[in-house]
């Protein structure tokens, strides 16, 4: 193999953006999992205290 191929061919995938694209894509599913995953603990909080407020009502009766 020529070293002019060797170059030739790096410049070719320095020009190719879809593994760039495919990062960027990862990333932001990365976040969107994140933002999920918490939002998801916040509620489960919210409604281990709404339940445990509905319980304490029902006992009182």
């Amino acid at each position: 193999m020529r070293w002019s191929q060797v170059v030739r061919g790096a410049r070719a995938l320095h020009r190719d953006e879809r593994g760039a694209a495919m990062v960027e894509y990862a990333i932001v599913t990365a976040v969107i999992a994140v933002v999920a995953l918490t939002a998801a603990q916040a509620l489960g909080g919210a409604l281990t205290d709404v339940f445990n407020d509905i319980t304490a009502a029902l006992e009182g009766i």
